[in-house]
């Protein structure tokens, strides 16, 4: 039986790698004979550069960037094996994970070192630059981003406005004279899962802002400010993203992005699926088994199982998707793709405990899987 092993990360648990060997473990104690093919995937988020690597060939490069309060830290990004495209995680430079969690402010955090990276890339040669959009800190509608890559951010006085969602009330005027000019010769997609705009009831400030540290006072502050700061573009740069739908991604970034580099949006899975080509993969499989940590409702919108779901379906191939925990909509799933799907805790556990022994339990849920289906096939 050949079986294509695709499944994302279970995130704080362990890769998608190792998910991807756990399972293939548990399915040769049950079928020996079975012909597995490895596949992890992503959907944009932690570990997408890591798949792609792996999934396409290529390398990481060392930068050196700001994290999100300014500090100096070395970070990596990954140049493909063409050597024209680069995939960026823009959480490697202004993600949560780089700041103590009594220090989140969205008021000063930035994405200077984001917009530093993408000059890393440029320098390299890259052409085609690819920026995964999950786990930023930072409320700042990409004005650091874009003050890396050359932009003024002006003040009534003509001065440069401070870093971070806060400053961004002093902004009077855009210059963009010195805008990084490789900008325009490059293709530059934001991978991004989220439809919310950049201002108001579903935007950045008050659907994101919270998580990353941001009060209910500084919600409605960061609020009005990316809302100046998009009015403030359109009146200096023609380019409209008040209402774009994903705008208001990683804290407003892809607005930014759309901004000031001439990005489009595009969903992560798609982006990962196409550039490792999973319909090549999917030639002569009889299953498809993916998974990721919890799967419920939100999956259906963007998330890995679907993705790969979906493009399984074209083929006529069954898809089962293993999960930590299974919540509440799951069951729409099997309207987009998805035929079973299994948890793998096996009894009642604490959270700590799943959570650590997640390629233990991945392993035994596949292995019981695979029994499962050799009934069928005797």
């Amino acid at each position: 039986m050949r079986i294509l092993i695709a499944p994302n990360a279970f995130k704080g648990s362990i890769s998608a790698f190792d998910a991807a060997k756990a399972i293939e473990e548990g399915i040769l104690r049950a079928m020996p004979d079975a012909d597995c093919m490895l596949l992890p995937i992503a959907d944009g988020g932690d570990g997408t550069a890591d798949v792609l690597v792996q999934g396409v060939g290529g390398r990481f490069i060392t930068a050196q960037v700001i994290n999100p309060l300014g500090k100096p830290i070395s970070t990596t990004f990954a140049l493909l094996s063409d050597g024209l495209t680069a995939m960026i995680e823009m959480a490697n430079a202004s993600g949560l994970r780089l700041i103590a969690t009594e220090d989140r402010n969205p008021l000063i955090a930035t994405t200077y070192g984001t917009g530093q990276l993408l000059q890393a890339a440029l320098n390299v040669g890259a052409r085609k630059i690819i920026i995964g959009l999950g786990g930023s800190a930072t409320v700042d509608g990409g004005a650091g981003m874009a003050q890396a890559l050359g932009a003024r951010l002006l003040d009534a006085q003509g001065d440069e406005i401070g870093y971070g969602g806060g400053a961004l009330r002093d902004l009077h005027a855009i210059d963009v004279n010195a805008l990084d000019a490789r900008l325009r010769e490059c293709e530059i997609i934001a991978a991004c899962d989220v439809d919310n705009p950049l201002v108001g009831e579903y935007g950045a400030a008050r659907i994101f802002g919270p998580q990353k540290g941001a009060t209910q006072e500084m919600v409605t502050q960061l609020d009005a400010n990316l809302a100046h700061f998009a009015y403030t573009i359109q009146h200096d740069l023609g380019v409209d993203v008040l209402t774009i739908p994903g705008g208001g991604a990683a804290g407003g970034v892809a607005a930014g992005l759309i901004a000031f580099c001439g990005a489009r949006l595009q969903p992560g899975i798609d982006l990962v699926l196409d550039t490792i080509d999973i319909d090549q993969h999917l030639e002569g499989i009889e299953l498809v088994i993916t998974g990721e940590g919890r799967i419920d409702g939100q999956t259906a919108h963007g998330k890995a199982p679907v993705g790969v779901a979906m493009r399984a379906k074209r083929y006529g191939i069954p898809v089962v998707a293993l999960a930590g925990g299974i919540g509440e909509g799951a069951d729409d799933l099997y309207a987009h793709g998805i035929d079973a799907i299994m948890p793998i805790v096996s009894s009642p556990m604490p959270l700590e405990e799943a959570m650590r022994d997640t390629a233990m339990l991945l392993s035994e849920a596949s292995e019981r899987l695979m029994r499962v289906i050799q009934l069928k096939r005797k």
